[in-house]
């Protein structure tokens, strides 16, 4: 558990985690599952990082790079191409903290030099030169979960006890991380809903969650209109999963997620709003008793 509450520093603009902050997602990409390719011009992209910052993201993760089962690899120059124009006008244009979502180190070299403040890597670092890229470059670190596998096979393997080898792994990564001179207090941890995790393994993270907020460092949540959640609703196309979303964030918030990453920005910040107001309401005191219920032919 942290002593205080932390906050990153993220290229030069700070992100304060007294509370669970709104991650907005902006893919370029013309594969991605959840919009199909949208927002895949830079033009698309600065307009949609924009409109979510507007409906209340606190930072914005960028990535050029699908990530979905089968989808097919970028090359480095076609990554570069997709997302420096968005940071560099993106950069330009709001305040809030950038992130790019790549494990490729090119790419976070050349994208933190256009004004990305943060990396959300899926890979945890471990693509040769990630490590010393990430050390170089200072910023905050988001390692996530993934089996080796995963990524190509889109298949979820069996685990004996999905969240201990979850925690075992990122604390592994976490090690990692700072034997390469990695300052801990810029690192994140993230299970990887999802990715190499059937329905089942991501119900046991998300009600187990509070186990990775016990490796000292921020927990980041993806559950965003992810194939369990239509699983769980019975919903079948990625925007009809928006209520089954904003509910799995609420509960990883509930069980000490800071970051919570989505493609629905002001439906997730509204309902952290009315929890929030809630747990700000204050109970009575554990011993008062409950007043005596009175009948009326009593009086």
């Amino acid at each position: 558990m942290f002593e205080t509450s932390p906050s990153l520093d993220c290229g030069g603009r700070r992100l304060l985690l007294d509370r669970p902050r709104v991650m907005g997602i902006v893919n370029v990409t013309p594969d991605s599952f959840s919009d199909g390719g949208a927002h895949a011009t830079p033009e698309a992209a600065v307009a949609h990082g924009l409109r979510l910052v507007e409906e209340g993201a606190d930072l914005l993760d960028i990535g050029g790079e699908s990530t979905r089962p089968g989808a097919t690899p970028v090359p480095v120059e076609e990554e570069l191409r997709r997302v420096i124009p968005v940071i560099e006008r993106l950069a330009a244009q709001t305040a809030v903290p950038l992130s790019v979502d790549t494990f490729k180190p090119e790419v976070m070299r050349a994208a933190v030099a256009a004004g990305a403040g943060m990396i959300n890597d899926i890979q945890a670092l471990r693509r040769p030169g990630a490590l010393d890229a990430a050390a170089e470059l200072r910023v905050p670190v988001v390692l996530m979960h993934m089996p080796d596998d995963a990524y190509a096979a889109g298949s979820a393997p069996h685990y004996d006890d999905v969240v201990g080898e979850v925690h075992r792994f990122l604390a592994e990564r976490i090690f990692a991380a700072e034997m390469a001179g990695i300052d801990k207090r810029r690192l994140l941890v993230d299970p990887g809903f999802g990715f190499g995790k059937g329905t089942a393994d991501n119900l046991q993270l998300l009600a187990q969650l509070s186990r990775l907020v016990e490796l000292g460092v921020p927990v980041l949540a993806g559950l965003s209109r992810k194939r369990s959640i239509g699983e769980l609703t019975g919903r079948t196309a990625p925007e009809q999963r928006v209520a089954g979303s904003v509910a799995a964030h609420l509960l990883a918030a509930q069980r000490g997620a800071l970051l919570l990453r989505v493609h629905d920005v002001a439906a997730t910040v509204d309902a952290l709003k009315v929890w929030q107001a809630l747990a700000a309401v204050p109970l009575p005191r554990s011993g008062a008793a409950p007043a005596a219920l009175r009948w009326p032919d009593e009086d």
